[in-house]
């Protein structure tokens, strides 16, 4: 079989621990956008707040306000200075973020929003001081006052929406509850901190409590609500020998569950490492905003320089001063610095609530234009699991013959017995008692069954007993051989009863997956180790273009380079050891469901779920994802190429200048535009039966 059960995040990195328990922390980086570095929300928000407050006397007694609404500032001793004392308070603290900033990119040598910033409200510091001692005509408290409160408020609200998107990390924290209910050696229950908790420690978990740690159900069955970690909101029922995953919901029974992961070795720590790291890397997108953010920063400056070379050299100092600082202030690269960074952060953690686990940044921005997807088909379109899919018997009585085969079947641990007897209770049959039970090695099993001697078994069996399959059992018989199917034969003596066929179940979510994934336009292929005609039945079922059938683990990776070969962007979905290899050769690698560790460090994406329909989803949030970073960016630079010129004065001319603190308002406005788009991303369906269903 290809497909290994594994817990999904198990790969060897450190992970974030539960805030609540082992003091750690959610990332607070963010790819691509780390001019924030160490500040915070509410550092933006009081900074905003008070440097208003003292704004507000100083708009009140500018005096080109004063002349433009047509009143006159109560006067007092010192009135004149309410404007430079307040708007030298203002430009130190509120503006120091931004100086702070401003330093740390010149030392850096990475010059962009906050060297702009730093620099366009010095000068306007620097013009305004030395006015008010008389040594220079321009004075501009008021607009430098309204240019700080602005940008506090855009940062402000910067920083919460990137907040906001980082805030899944800790929402996948705070599932783990904080206390556990250890089930000690003499029966009694104690309550321990989660922290407390060790593999092979055994917790009581009460109906609607969540599991405290990954492990295995030792006693009870419930069904389990696991739609945290695969975004599948209809519980799942799990009992005895069923692994559980930490912060799954009990819904309506209890269970003992033995501890098997704790801390950063559990599924959810595995999540928020992939979160953390998805947010924080870097795709083509983020790096080309990134060059045009450091390109408009050279580009501000020589129109600053030009401006006021052109406005000093027309004999007007006051407007040489207003439109450079203006051209530096509406010229900062916020928007471009926030285009992709937040569709980054909403995207991931968008996706880790829907069992979208991108571990590459790159990976998803290229399942956008994938168009071949390679599906292991043991454990990824099939459950690696064989089922009865055909009974056949000599009298007709199908349900009686089945009877008798469980019976007979009920004491072997052989997965195909397991699968015949699960048949039997699925069905509801009457069960049969059998007694004297013994393996045939290479033949099958034999028990006493109503006090005849029955036997199960292959072709081997046949020969050992030269028994024939009667006629009214051959087609069926032989159509079931044709497609692959492992069938058994029940015999009493040399006398063929009847027959049963078995075969790898395949995922009722494949199909679904596979025409979805054509009505995209994208290719399905198939590759196994299993038989041809086996694999021809699979994909006839599924409705797949392509087959690759009985090809060596070892081989697996030269199937993904004859579709590349072939001019095909691929991506390969595959669970186990053998498909790590594929996995790492193909455009996009894929691990789904209960992978393997392996399988999980080749992949770009992991699928916390083994529903196929989740490779649809992953390929619609690539689309919207990229369709948003395009969006914000052609916003930014264009706002950008609009609006410099018209901050430099060229239509003064006609009558028309832009202000500084209008340019300030534009510059906000950009980002909260950029912002929002950015939000519609949350709008994404990335349930997989919604993706996969025509719209």
């Amino acid at each position: 079989m290809d497909g290994q059960d594994s817990p999904v995040a198990t790969h060897d990195h450190e992970a974030p621990h539960h805030a609540g328990h082992a003091g750690g922390e959610a990332h607070a980086g963010h790819g691509g956008h780390d001019k924030h570095a160490g500040h915070s929300p509410a550092m933006f928000r009081d900074r905003f707040w008070l440097s208003l407050v003292l704004t507000v006397p100083v708009v009140l007694y500018a005096h080109m306000i004063q002349m433009w609404l047509g009143y006159t500032a109560p006067a007092f001793p010192g009135s004149e200075l309410i404007a430079p004392v307040l708007g030298t308070v203002i430009f130190a603290y509120g503006g120091w973020p931004f100086l702070v900033g401003a330093v740390a990119e010149v030392r850096e040598r990475a010059p962009g929003m906050m060297l702009l910033i730093g620099m366009a409200i010095s000068v306007a510091y620097v013009a305004s001081l030395t006015a008010s001692l008389g040594l220079f005509a321009v004075e501009v408290w008021w607009e430098l006052s309204l240019l700080i409160v602005i940008m506090l408020l855009g940062h402000w609200m910067e920083m919460r929406a990137i907040g906001q998107a980082q805030g899944a990390l800790a929402a996948l924290a705070e599932l783990l509850p904080d206390e556990a209910e250890r089930v000690l050696p003499d029966g009694s229950v104690r309550t321990v901190r989660i922290g407390e908790l060790g593999v092979g420690d055994v917790v009581l978990v009460r109906p609607g409590a969540r599991v405290p740690a990954d492990g295995t159900i030792v006693e009870g069955a419930a069904d389990l609500d696991e739609s945290m970690l695969t975004g599948e909101s209809t519980p799942v029922p799990r009992g005895p020998g069923d692994r559980v995953i930490a912060a799954s919901v009990s819904t309506d029974s209890s269970l003992r569950v033995r501890v098997d992961a704790v801390g950063g070795d559990t599924a959810l720590a595995g999540i928020q490492r992939l979160v953390a790291e998805a947010q924080q890397s870097r795709s083509r997108t983020q790096l080309l905003a990134d060059r045009a953010a450091a390109l408009l920063f050279y580009v501000a400056v020589a129109v600053a320089a030009v401006t006021v070379l052109t406005w000093s050299l027309l004999g007007d100092a006051d407007a040489a001063v207003v439109r450079s600082v203006t051209v530096l202030i509406i010229a900062c690269p916020h928007a471009l610095g926030l285009a992709i960074p937040l569709v980054t952060s909403i995207s991931t953690a968008k996706s880790a609530r829907n069992g979208i686990l991108v571990k590459d940044r790159l990976a998803l921005e290229r399942m956008r234009v994938v168009d071949a997807v390679l599906f292991d088909k043991t454990g990824t379109l099939t459950r690696g699991e064989h089922v009865v899919t055909g009974v056949a018997a000599a009298d007709g009585d199908e349900e009686a013959l089945l009877a008798t085969a469980a019976a007979v079947e009920s004491d072997s641990e052989h997965p195909l017995a397991r699968a015949i007897v699960s048949a039997a209770a699925e069905r509801a049959v009457p069960p049969r008692t059998a007694t004297a039970f013994r393996s045939m090695a290479g033949r099958g099993v034999e028990a006493t069954v109503d006090g005849r001697a029955i036997a199960v078994g292959g072709p081997a069996l046949l020969r050992q007993r030269g028994a024939e399959i009667p006629a009214e059992l051959r087609t069926r018989v032989d159509a079931w051989t044709a497609r692959g199917s492992a069938v058994l034969h029940v015999l009493s003596g040399a006398e063929v009863l009847g027959s049963l066929a078995l075969e790898d179940q395949v995922r009722p979510e494949s199909r679904v997956a596979v025409d979805a994934l054509h009505r995209l336009g994208v290719r399905v292929a198939m590759i196994t180790g299993d038989a041809r005609q086996v694999a021809e039945a699979v994909a006839a079922d599924l409705g797949i273009d392509e087959v690759f059938a009985e090809v060596l683990p070892e081989d697996k990776d030269s199937a993904v380079t004859e579709l590349q070969r072939r001019g095909q962007t691929v991506a390969m979905v595959g669970d186990g050891v053998n498909d790590a290899p594929a996995l790492a050769r193909a455009d996009v690698g894929i691990a789904i469901g209960a992978g393997t560790d392996v399988a999980i460090e080749s992949a770009g994406i992991v699928l916390a779920s083994d529903d196929p329909r989740a490779v649809v989803a992953a390929r619609t949030l690539s689309a919207a994802s990229y369709r948003k970073m395009v969006q914000n960016l052609w916003w930014a630079a264009g706002y950008n190429l609009a609006a410099i010129p018209l901050a430099a004065g060229v239509l003064a001319w006609a009558g028309f200048v832009l202000p500084m603190a209008v340019g300030a308002v534009l510059m906000s406005l950009s980002t909260v535009v950029v912002a929002l788009n950015a939000q519609l991303l949350r709008r994404v369906n990335l349930n997989p039966r919604a993706v996969a269903t025509p719209s």
